[in-house]
């Protein structure tokens, strides 16, 4: 068994089948011997937080595609702590979830900046050994957890510069394009 484990960044290979996780960066939210969780990092939505919920102030809180599954919940990472009740701890100064309406009420009262919350539609899911077999089939490459790539917005750029970060033979697909064929 791998040692995936939660903080764990994935990097996806070009050799993914999903086009959903093509150039992906995603953040293992949860893991268990039965399941685990991630929020796709790098895939950027045209959406602001304040124009799919009401009551809240113009602000400038993307939201990010975190994965394919329950596209219409809202997920979100942060490094507010106990600011925020029922939240999980991922690593050291990073959380998931916990308490929506106090997020709300933070924001309304400009008390979190977006550089401390990051916020997802949707999540990305896997089910016992699931995940494991696609790093064995090198779907995935494993990266140490990092708080400053989890909080920053981010772009396609991070997973070239993640891939960058890897054995020589990853150089080769920092610049790969969607579909090969077009080059």
């Amino acid at each position: 068994m791998l040692n995936i484990k939660k903080g764990q960044l994935l990097i996806s290979e070009p050799s993914l089948s999903d086009p959903v996780f093509f150039k992906s960066v995603v953040l293992i939210t949860h893991h268990t011997n039965s399941e685990s969780v991630g929020l796709i990092l790098n895939q950027a939505s045209k959406t602001d937080l304040n124009q799919i919920i009401d009551d809240i102030p113009s602000n400038n809180f993307p939201i990010y595609i975190g994965g394919p599954v329950q596209k219409n919940a809202i997920h979100f990472i942060h490094t507010l702590g106990n600011m925020i009740p029922n939240t999980q701890e991922v690593i050291k100064g990073l959380y998931w979830g916990g308490d929506f309406d106090q997020v709300l009420r933070l924001i309304t009262e400009d008390k979190v900046a977006k550089n401390h919350i990051r916020f997802f539609a949707g999540y990305s899911g896997w089910g016992k050994d699931q995940l494991n077999h696609e790093i064995k089939k090198d779907g995935w490459i494993t990266h140490e957890p990092n708080i400053n790539l989890c909080m920053q917005n981010s772009t396609e750029k991070l997973w070239s510069d993640l891939i960058k970060t890897k054995s020589e033979k990853y150089a080769i697909w920092a610049n790969i394009p969607k579909d090969p064929s077009l080059n």
